[in-house]
Order: structure tokens, then C-alpha cells, then sequence
């Protein structure tokens, strides 16, 4: 029989669980909450943010790398609101999160009491499934019901609401009802597979092309399905593309990998190869115009599109017609691999040929020079340097400056998911907290993150945090000194007519200085490389600020901004 307060309960379910962290901020309603965790801080240990958006991006980043529920707590009021902003990501982007959240004592409902809100109506947009527990007796259910929503079919957060009255209710509950609890935090939860009769036909369909590819997502990773999707990759000859958030679900160096697609650092040669494809498999992507180029990659009509997703409803849904393999990717994967040949005679010979022309001309092309002033670096250059001295580390990236730079540039030599950018929403801010939540997924290893001045300004509190656990992140901020990513567009769609986007500079070695952390301006290669080099020999966390050309003077590697510069001015639609 477990015996104590409804706070107590919850921390023992999650314990139950098999989750060993969460990351939140206290606040009134949620004080016998944290002398819970007090309690049991040998089983579970919690992570202070300095708010409550940066800790759901911390439990983002947390879940992402270690595929299992990350946990972020607030309490009611201003803590719901702030945390909107950082589960808003989550749920775009599939990420299995856990929201733990107090509310105001019952008896206080509808007196206007300070804090009110309905927080179920607040987390109905940025959740799949949110419960609000009336009795502490209800715990266990509550949460064992939160983990396997999260857990089951495509992942995302879910709320788990409680009154702090509840929470400080006393309640005996028999400790059988922690058994639906066991290992309830780990993904896939389930690995439903498509009829067999379907996925013969797409093998078939896939023998039978001159031009197959795949363009893989966050799915691929989700289901733990690298090894299938190299075996089918390497068996039938197939190049491979990802989106952003599938990053790694084939290393670089394989000779059927072809690199990011779609119009946020996806190459010219990628985009046209699925373009011209003749059977493409969507394996775990939404596949919005952002991932395909506009729906150009693969085409809308001309070719097969074959969507694989565990939710029916997001299967190649931007294909009308599609054909659909409803599952899980692993096994949908390894059941085409089985069944796939390796194609007509000669074609793997000229698709290998072709790949190996088209990265040639793409690295060649890469290496044009740019229009830079004094004490400026390339943003490929810092990333290069920083792969060569930290080795295959993950890297979180913000968006701005640095997302098309690591889709483009960042090299994944081991299958895996060690590139985490935030593309559900593209928040602002997010690299920062969301290394620290890596930073505690991978114990002892070192992370890079890359920032922008931008991002670096709403969210630079949790370098403290960093500094508190001397976590060995590696930050790198490229700066413009202005809202670079709306800058270009307006200056590619709005006649150059530049309005909010020019704040004040901040020296961002210097904050971090205040923060407890090593703070370095490089100027050239050498500097940054020195200050990784020694922030690995002590095992520290470092903050390095470089200076970046502006965008208008050397464009990243988005498509339809060089479409633009070439005189197509028609501003794309996301």
C-alpha cells in the first residue's frame, strides 16, 4: 500500500515510470509539488529553469535525443502561459513531452482568483490529450492514460492537470495500480504494421521504377528505423533524402544518402532529384511545402507518392492520391526491404553516377567566395571547424542563420539523431535551453549549440543554468546585429523597405560572462577553434560570438531566396 500526500503520488508514479528528470520553475500552487521532489531526490531530480517556455524547450531537447517522455513542470497562471510558447514546438514536431502542471485550490473556481485560468481550454492547441485530476486517488490512472497518449501513435505533449488542494489531499492507493506504469515513458509503444498485400505492392512499385527515392523524416528516428531504412536503401539502390528534422536518418557518407530536401537548406541537386522522381516513399514527414520545396519535391502529379506514418490522418497528406502505409516505420521498412530487388538492370550504376556528379558540383558550388567585412566568418566555416574539433557530437541549432547552415553543412557520419533544429514552429530562442535538456540526455558528452543574436536575447537567462551544472555545451553565436531572417525577406518581397528589425547590439560575451561562463568574440577560425579546444579540456561550457555576414550580403542556402535574387519575387507560401 503506498500512503502520502496526492504530490507525493505523482512524483512516485513518474518514478514508476522509469523517468529520472523534469525540468520546470515553482511558483504558489505547486509548493507541495517541489517538497515532494524534496523528498526524493535520489530517484528523481529536478532541473530549475529561469522560465517556463525554456524548460518545455529543455524537456523538448531531453526527449528528442533520448526518444522517451520528457517532463517539464510549472504551476498555474503566469507559469501556463509562458509554457504554451515552448509546448507549441513540441507538438508540431512530434516530440513526446509530459506537462505537469498545479492549478488553484477548487474551492477558489470561478471566484477570479489569482491565477485563474482554464487550462484545459489554454493547452487545447499545443496538446493531444489533457486531464485534470479532482481526487489524488485518480493519480495513477491519470498519468499511466498522459504517458501512453504521449507514447502511442504519432507522439506528442499531454497535460496532466491538479489542483493544489489534490495535491496536498492524503490518499492510500494499493501499489498494483503502478503496474500499468512500468516502462510507460519509452517509444514506440507500439509497432502496428500496414497488410502485407500493400507493402508487396509498393516493393513492387519500387522494383519497377527509373527514378525511386525516399524522403525521411522525424518518423524514422521516433521508430528507431535507420538500420531498415539503410538495408532497403543499400538492397534496392533507393537515394535517400530527409527533411530537417530527419537529419541523420542515413549517415552522410552513405553512397545513397543525397542530403537535406525542401527550402530551408535543402541542395538544388536534392530538390531536383525528387522532383523528377517516379515513385517516392514519404516515410514520417509531414512532407509540408517547407520539406518538399513547395510541393516540387516529389510532385503533386506525374509521380507515385507512397506516405508511411503511424497516423493515418498525417499520411501523405498533401498528396491527394496517395497510396498510404499505415504503421510503424521500422516494420514497414524492414517488410519492403524484404521483399524489394534490386530493380532493372543498370539502374543502381546510374543513380550512383549521378548522386556522385551532383555532390561534386554542389561542393564545388558551395565553396564560392562571399562578400564579407573584417573580422567576419562564414557561418559553414565555424561549423566545419567546430565538427573537426569536437568530433560527431549532437548540435542544436536555432532557427535564423543557423538552420540552413547545419542542414547544409553539419556532416552525420553515424546514422542517429544528433541534429536537433526546431521546425514544428521555428521558435526563436530555443537552442540554448534545449542544449541543456541534451546536455542532461547525454550525460558527460559535449553538445553544440548554435545560436543567433536574435534568439540569443530571448533566451539567454539559461546560460546560468548551463553554468550551475557546468554542463559541457559548446554555444556559438552568429550575429548580424539585426532580425536577420526577417531583414532578407524584406528585403527580397518588400522593396527593401527594413522596419523592426534593426534592435541594439548586446555583447553576448560578456552576458555570459556574468552568467558563470567563459565568454570568447572570435574574429577568425583560429580563435574559435581554440576556445572549443580548451572548453573540451576542462570539460566546461564556453559562449563564442562571432560575427556573420548579414543574409543580404551572403545568402544561406535556401532556395527560394535565390530563386528571388534571380528575379522570381513571388514570395513562397508556407
Amino acid at each position: 500500500m503506498f500512503t502520502g500526500r496526492g504530490a507525493d503520488l505523482i512524483v512516485e508514479c513518474l518514478v514508476r515510470a522509469g523517468i529520472d528528470r523534469l525540468f520546470g520553475v515553482p511558483g504558489d500552487t505547486g509548493v507541495v509539488f517541489y517538497d515532494a521532489l524534496y523528498h526524493r531526490t535520489g530517484d528523481i531530480t529536478h532541473v530549475l529553469a529561469r522560465d517556463e517556455r525554456h524548460a518545455a524547450a529543455m524537456a523538448d531537447g531531453y526527449a528528442r535525443v533520448r526518444n522517451a517522455v520528457g517532463v517539464v513542470e510549472v504551476s498555474s497562471g503566469g507559469g501556463t502561459t509562458y509554457v504554451v510558447g515552448g509546448l507549441g514546438e513540441a507538438f508540431a514536431s512530434s516530440v513526446p513531452v509530459l506537462l505537469i502542471t498545479s492549478d488553484i485550490h477548487r474551492n477558489s473556481r470561478g471566484s477570479g482568483a489569482l491565477t485563474e485560468i482554464d487550462q484545459q481550454a489554454l493547452f487545447s492547441a499545443v496538446t493531444k490529450w489533457r486531464a485534470t485530476v479532482e481526487d489524488a486517488a485518480q493519480i495513477p490512472s491519470v498519468v499511466a492514460a498522459a504517458l501512453a497518449e504521449i507514447t502511442t501513435g504519432r507522439p506528442a505533449p499531454a497535460a496532466v492537470i491538479v489542483p493544489e488542494d489534490v495535491l496536498d489531499q492524503r490518499v492510500s492507493v494499493p501499489t498494483s495500480v503502478f503496474a500499468e506504469l512500468a516502462d510507460a515513458a519509452s517509444l514506440p509503444r507500439q509497432r502496428p504494421v500496414a497488410p502485407m498485400g500493400d507493402i508487396e505492392r509498393v516493393a513492387m512499385l519500387l522494383d519497377a521504377a527509373e527514378a525511386p527515392a525516399v524522403l525521411a523524416g522525424s518518423g524514422v528516428h521516433l521508430s528507431r528505423a535507420t538500420e531498415s531504412l539503410r538495408t532497403l536503401s543499400d538492397k534496392a539502390g533507393i537515394p535517400v533524402a530527409t527533411t530537417i528534422h530527419g537529419k541523420g536518418a542515413i549517415a552522410d557518407d552513405s553512397p545513397w544518402s543525397i542530403g537535406i530536401a525542401g527550402n530551408n537548406g535543402g541542395a538544388d541537386h536534392v530538390n531536383a532529384y525528387l522532383a523528377e522522381a517516379d515513385v517516392v516513399l514519404l516515410v514520417g514527414t509531414r512532407a509540408n511545402a517547407t520539406d518538399t520545396n513547395g510541393y516540387t519535391g516529389p510532385r503533386r502529379s506525374g509521380a507515385i507518392v507512397v506516405g508511411v506514418d503511424i497516423e493515418a490522418a498525417r499520411a501523405a497528406r498533401n498528396y491527394p492520391g496517395a497510396l498510404v502505409l499505415v504503421g510503424d516505420a521500422d516494420r514497414i521498412l524492414a517488410g519492403l526491404a524484404e521483399r524489394v530487388t534490386t530493380g532493372r538492370p543498370g539502374r543502381a550504376g546510374e543513380l550512383r553516377a549521378r548522386l556522385d556528379r551532383d555532390r561534386r558540383r554542389w561542393a564545388a558550388d558551395s565553396a564560392q567566395p562571399a562578400r564579407m567585412l573584417e573580422g567576419q566568418l562564414l557561418p559553414s566555416d565555424v561549423i566545419r571547424v567546430a565538427q573537426e574539433t569536437m568530433g560527431p557530437v549532437c548540435v542544436v541549432a536555432d532557427p535564423g542563420t543557423p538552420t540552413p547552415n547545419v542542414a547544409a553543412f553539419w556532416r552525420v557520419t553515424e546514422a542517429g539523431r544528433s541534429v536537433i533544429v526546431p521546425r514544428g514552429h521555428g521558435p526563436m530562442g530555443y537552442a540554448i535551453p534545449a542544449a541543456v535538456g541534451v546536455a542532461f540526455a547525454t550525460p558527460g558528452q559535449p553538445v553544440l549549440a548554435l545560436t543567433a543574436d536574435g534568439s540569443f536575447n530571448m533566451s539567454c537567462g539559461e546560460l546560468e543554468t548551463a553554468a550551475r551544472f557546468n554542463l559541457p555545451i559548446v554555444f556559438i553565436q552568429f550575429t548580424n546585429h539585426s532580425m536577420g531572417w526577417i531583414k532578407m525577406l524584406q528585403h527580397l518581397y518588400t522593396g527593401r523597405r527594413y522596419f523592426g528589425v534593426d534592435p541594439g547590439t548586446v555583447d553576448a560575451a560578456a552576458v555570459a560572462e556574468a552568467s558563470g561562463i567563459r565568454g570568447v568574440r572570435a574574429t577568425d577560425l583560429a580563435e574559435v577553434k581554440a576556445a572549443i579546444t580548451d572548453a573540451l579540456h576542462l570539460r566546461q561550457p564556453v559562449y563564442i560570438d562571432v560575427e556573420v555576414p548579414h543574409m543580404i550580403d551572403h545568402t544561406p542556402p535556401v532556395p527560394a531566396w535565390t530563386r528571388a535574387l534571380a528575379g522570381d519575387t513571388e514570395r513562397p507560401v508556407y
